[in-house]
């Protein structure tokens, strides 16, 4: 049985997690309240950022909010500001998170996006438990929330839509030839959303395994194998309409965003309104949209997806989300309605207790520019790879919205999904708010782990994201450079120097300092040996000039530009955080093995994961770039290879086994390739 309990609210000295960081938004449309409605308390069946907003909504209509909490979330943020706290062994437990919301005596369940959010089965769940859904009913959700079944209502809301292919044994059917000379092809799980399950496949021979990956891929996320196959469009943009819609027959678009900057499926970006969109085009999907959601008898808050081919101008239905949109702040913060901001939760909350919208589509306006940012636990200067451990500092800027739920000190697991939150700007124009985007995550730093931060201020100062040339594929076939570390190592060096003078105790410690005259310069050990002269203001031969120096943020003077940067010294290595990227500078072990260093066939986890398949032996012999075996973290797959011709000496991966970052799974051992070629 769950565990309910009643939680303190966090401690005064931290931020308030239910506020913004910017002090909270202006009163919105949705704040009046749920008139006579019995819904008093909700459960909140989901974590992080996206609980800390559902409770926002909540306390603003005066509702009561529970959190769920597993071992691991135990001191979560979302679990200290709820009311009141349910421990349950697992978010997608579907019998305990039910359990969970009768005990606490909700009368709803806000699902969030995510985990159960478009389960049709959670919803049924729901239902037979005398509980309102804060969401569609789990009819329309098991017809909307499968992209095959969606796609027939379409159909008949008469929604262009792409054109789909079927695959057999013998090759493909219903409107392409066999032969290959109709891909490139999409494969895409039928059952959810969020890119999962989805591979493109530009050759025939190609296609099996792309299948089988989806295929995996889809069941782990929606319990659902079912997969799809339909015409890759190359140069498209991916557009997606906002759709709210009433118990009482009202139906509204909030107009649309563009989510075309993404990542092997997984947006980024996102911005509303589309930048390059005609009036035309937004007639028809807007349009559209309502039309099908009008059909599916669909109510509360939806996402209508569509795909915009660049070349032919025609757009085509995707699919939908039948929950709340990770990218929805983009929303809330252009439309006006009445001329007031919006709050979808609210508004998502009023619909469910039975109250209708109380306007109409003429009262619906846009208002500017937004644009989001997507925090990622991943590496993307060295292969995107999905990144844990404790997050030491974490500063979030101030002059921008921020949803989420990472503070410093907390531990980043790969046990859930690798955003740790969302950066959310808003100007008069797209240019603004672009420019306020890079100025955001200029003053975002995470230390402790690796992110994508420094990776989003490249790609938000890029002249393609400027210029709003980017499609859905744009990323995937380009590559951006990683920040050089020159500036950083002045941070750094400086730091270390300053930390040097600083630090009390040994009357021999190294800092330069000679009797009646200034210090001497002393030479800091990072990855290389920097040689920093304080009395002279030079690092290195470049000129340095202290400003101030607050908490770890240090603005220095560099050849006189000011700079600024934040900077953590710790005993093995400096972490320096500019213009959102971080930057390691660890210090030269003296006592490193030279073998392992300079690789000896070690095959080590890139990232700490679950391992999902070895595939050789002891003693079978291997060439380069083989799989030898699959790592998986974060719902991401990747495949171990051999580093060169060889014998595989050891194995210590177990299929099904949990690895840290940095152990040894495979050694190739590559004498013994080379000893039986010359024995042969």
């Amino acid at each position: 049985m769950p565990d309910a309990r009643r939680f303190p609210g966090p401690p005064a000295k931290r931020a308030d997690p239910l506020r913004y960081n910017t002090g909270g938004v202006p009163d919105s449309l949705g704040a009046q309240g749920i008139g006579h409605h019995p819904l008093h308390t909700v459960l909140v069946a989901n974590r992080g950022e996206i609980a800390l907003r559902v409770m926002r909504g909540c306390r603003a209509l005066g509702l009561r909010s529970v959190a769920l909490y597993t071992d691991l979330d135990a001191t979560a943020p979302h679990v200290r500001a709820a009311d009141e706290a349910v421990r349950v062994g697992s978010y997608l437990d579907i019998d305990e998170v039910v359990a969970a919301a009768r005990s606490a005596g909700a009368d709803a369940v806000h699902p969030g996006y995510g985990f159960l959010s478009e389960r049709a089965e959670f919803a049924a769940a729901v239902e037979a438990a005398g509980l309102t859904l804060v969401g569609p009913s789990s009819a329309v959700m098991e017809q909307m929330g499968r992209k095959d079944a969606a796609r027939e209502v379409a159909v008949a809301a008469g929604v262009p839509v792409v054109p789909r292919f079927v695959w057999t044994a013998d090759g493909r059917s219903g409107g392409a030839p066999a032969d290959g000379s109709g891909f490139p092809v999409m494969v895409k799980a039928a059952a959810g959303g969020g890119g999962k399950g989805m591979r493109v496949v530009r050759e025939p021979g190609e296609l099996d395994a792309a299948v089988a990956a989806a295929g995996r891929e889809a069941l782990a996320a929606f319990g659902d194998d079912t997969i799809l196959l339909e015409r890759y469009v190359e140069n498209g943009r991916h557009i997606e309409v906002q759709v709210l819609a009433d118990a009482h027959g009202n139906v509204v678009h909030l107009f649309e965003r563009d989510c075309s900057t993404q990542r092997r499926h997984q947006k980024v970006l996102e911005e509303a309104p589309a930048p390059t969109i005609s009036a035309e085009v937004r007639e028809l999907v807007t349009s559209s949209a309502v039309a099908l959601a009008r059909e599916a008898g669909y109510r509360n808050a939806g996402t209508v997806e569509f795909l915009l081919d660049a070349d032919s101008g025609e757009a085509y239905f995707l699919e939908m989300n039948t929950r709340l949109q990770v990218e929805h702040p983009v929303t809330e913060l252009v439309v006006r309605v009445k001329g007031a901001e919006l709050d979808l939760v609210r508004l998502q909350l009023q619909v469910a207790a039975g109250e209708p919208l109380g306007f109409t589509q003429d009262d619906v306006r846009l208002d500017g520019h937004a644009i989001e940012a997507r925090v990622y636990a991943e590496d993307p200067f060295h292969g995107y790879l999905p990144q844990a451990g404790t997050a030491q500092l974490v500063r979030w800027p101030r002059r921008a919205r921020v949803d989420a739920a990472l503070e410093s000190g907390q531990v980043v697991s790969t046990a859930y999904d690798p955003m740790l939150g969302k950066v959310i700007v808003h100007g008069p124009d797209r240019e603004s708010a672009r420019r306020a985007l890079v100025d955001a995550l200029d003053d975002t730093a995470i230390l402790g782990l690796a992110t994508n931060v420094g990776f989003l201020r490249v790609l938000a100062a890029s002249d393609a994201f400027r210029d709003a040339s980017i499609d859905t594929a744009w990323l995937d076939r380009t590559t951006l450079d990683e920040p050089p570390a020159d500036l950083p190592r002045v941070f750094a060096a400086w730091a270390q120097a300053r930390v040097t003078v600083a630090a009390p105790g040994h009357p021999f410690e190294g800092d330069g300092w000679r009797l009646g005259a200034p210090a001497a310069p002393v030479v800091v050990e990072l990855d290389r040996p920097v040689r920093v002269d304080r009395g002279s203001g030079l690092v290195d031969g470049t000129r340095v000039r202290e400003l101030l120096a607050d908490g770890h943020v240090l603005h220095l003077g560099i050849e006189g530009r000011r700079r600024r940067a934040v900077v953590v010294v710790g005993p093995h290595a400096v972490e320096v955080v500019h213009r959102g990227h971080r930057h390691v500078f660890r210090r030269a072990d003296p006592f490193a093995d030279p073998v392992a260093a300079g690789g000896d066939g070690t095959v080590v986890a890139p990232m700490p994961g679950t391992v999902l398949d070895v595939r050789v032996a002891v003693g079978q012999q291997v060439r380069e770039g083989e799989t030898l075996g699959v790592l998986e973290a974060m719902k991401m797959e990747l495949s171990l290879k051999a580093p060169f011709d060889g014998s595989v000496a050891t194995v210590g991966a177990v299929a099904g086994a949990q690895v840290a970052l940095g152990d040894a799974l495979f050694v190739v051992d590559q004498a013994a390739a080379e000893d039986g070629a010359d024995a042969s």
